[in-house]
């Protein structure tokens, strides 16, 4: 049985193969992706991979992406010795859902996917919904699957059209876009108001369901019809109920994950998917304050069991560059000590701090933060314990230390359960100040004994008194930041 909160790994596909390239002298593909990385993928205890970019793009994306300014200036501050080879257009970007020739094809992916299920792993890749690249074949032999444009949409918003050469005769096609932002220019927009374009994408994922365990859906909340509508002011049928359900009744298991803003998470775990980013809780961590996070853990387990915690993804900035390295780690234990899925991204362990874009098939090089490679070390011996993989959680109440302290608002505290008797104690000082506190502890067998306490993230011990911890609670006086997990077991 799959664990109820499995952790994900998420690898930016074509830059690990460019590292193995320049390791080898000669092109890597999947094929050389060494077994003894697999192994320690397997070891370190994800159910998950995520190979990121996998599919077919096409060189109209990749002169776009090489000839954008604004992208261009990005990718310089990357990578300060850029290529022209370094820039592969976007993997968003996508000419046909077959594994890109360069990596080495389908048949390279379904060796892959059988040496990752060999090892216990799964396999995640990309699906997106919302628009193709400009190079897809149904540009040529199915130009009714876009929304079309006229001279009017183009004058008037001239970032959002382009002029698509056919041999069948050019066309004015709209790109792919959110409807807060400008539109991609390597991409193109799919009419969900027309019902062939929903069944050819449905016929696309069960493909791609023959080929992985499960998708991400890129920006899955466009084409929700609402969402759709007021983009394009086209009326849609709703996609994802029947997208899903399709694909289940090929593959019963199949795992649908969404990348979805605007509080839209419930809606789509509602339509079929089995998890949903947490934005949310990431802009609260980030904005530093206990209280909205907190709040935040006060949803019911339904919807929290199917929210995917993240501190950083291709998307956002590295988390070494966004939290100070305290506040970097206390966010990492609360964000992945919660129920979800705990997903994790290349070079977060190592604190790498320059994001990659998905245009870029190379990294810069970057020194390991070793200080935070051992915090992640421990973290993630934290989360192979059967207890937090498939335990009970329940957020605990802080307390006022004494009268007129109110330093207890910047604590937040959990419990994990397991089925064992494993007992797990979260205690975090997210703030920064020394703090002090209560933990309302929720086990009622607690007096009458001793209890340690040992840190799983410090080497650190306590032995408390029962009848204490029973009456009161767990006091806590933590430094700035401090964040600790204990085991907690009775001595007498």
């Amino acid at each position: 049985m799959p664990p109820l909160y499995p952790s994900l790994y998420q690898i930016n596909t074509r830059v690990w193969l460019t590292g193995l390239s320049q390791a080898r002298g000669r092109p890597a593909t999947l094929d050389d992706i060494p077994d003894a990385e697999l192994d320690r993928l397997a070891q370190r205890g994800f159910d998950w991979v995520w190979f990121l970019s996998v599919w077919q793009t096409g060189p109209a994306g990749q002169r776009i992406s090489r000839t954008n300014p604004e992208w261009r200036r990005e990718f310089q501050e990357t990578l300060p010795d850029l290529r022209e080879e370094d820039i592969a257009g976007s993997g968003f970007a996508i000419a046909g859902y077959t594994v890109h020739e360069q990596l080495g094809g389908d048949a390279a992916l379904a060796r892959l996917r059988e040496r990752l299920r060999t090892r216990g792993l799964r396999l995640l890749l990309d699906f997106v919904p919302n628009h193709t690249g400009l190079d897809h074949p149904w540009v040529e032999n199915h130009p009714e699957y876009y929304i079309r444009g006229s001279e009017l949409d183009l004058a008037r918003a001239p970032q959002n059209y382009t002029w698509v050469k056919r041999t069948q005769g050019d066309l004015l096609l709209a790109h792919g876009r959110d409807p807060y932002f400008p539109g991609w220019p390597d991409t193109l927009q799919l009419n969900y108001g027309n019902p062939a374009t929903q069944d050819a994408m449905i016929a696309e994922l069960v493909k791609i369901a023959g080929q992985c365990d499960g998708v991400r859906c890129d920006m899955a909340m466009l084409v929700l019809p609402d969402v759709f509508e007021r983009t394009w002011n086209i009326q849609a049928q709703p996609f994802w109920p029947r997208a899903t359900q399709r694909v289940r009744e090929r593959v019963p298991d199949f795992c649908f994950m969404a990348e979805v803003y605007w509080d839209l998470e419930w809606t789509l775990q509602q339509q079929g998917f089995d998890y949903a980013y947490d934005k949310r809780l990431y802009d609260r961590l980030r904005d530093g304050h206990a209280r909205p996070v907190r709040e935040h853990f006060h949803a019911g387990l339904d919807y929290q069991n199917k929210l995917a915690r993240f501190l950083e993804n291709h998307d956002e900035p590295r988390a070494a560059a966004t939290f100070a390295p305290e506040a970097h780690q206390a966010a990492a234990v609360i964000t992945f000590l919660s129920p979800g899925l705990r997903f994790f991204h290349e070079g977060q362990f190592e604190g790498r701090r320059k994001r990659i874009s998905p245009h870029l098939c190379r990294a810069p090089v970057e020194p390991v933060d070793t200080t935070l490679q051992v915090f992640y070390d421990r973290l993630l011996a934290v989360l192979r314990q059967p207890a937090v993989r498939d335990g009970q959680w329940q957020q605990l109440e802080c307390a006022p230390a004494w009268d007129g302290n109110g330093t207890w608002d910047g604590f937040l505290a959990c419990a994990w359960h397991g089925r064992d008797g494993e007992r797990l104690l979260v205690v975090v000082n997210y703030a920064p100040n020394q703090s002090q506190c209560y933990v309302r502890l929720p086990f009622a067998d607690l007096g009458g004994g001793q209890w340690r306490l040992q840190d799983q993230l410090e080497d650190v011990v306590y032995d408390r008194d029962g009848s204490d911890l029973q009456s009161r609670g767990l006091y806590v006086d933590a430094r700035p930041w401090q964040a600790s997990v204990f085991s907690l077991t009775k001595r007498s």
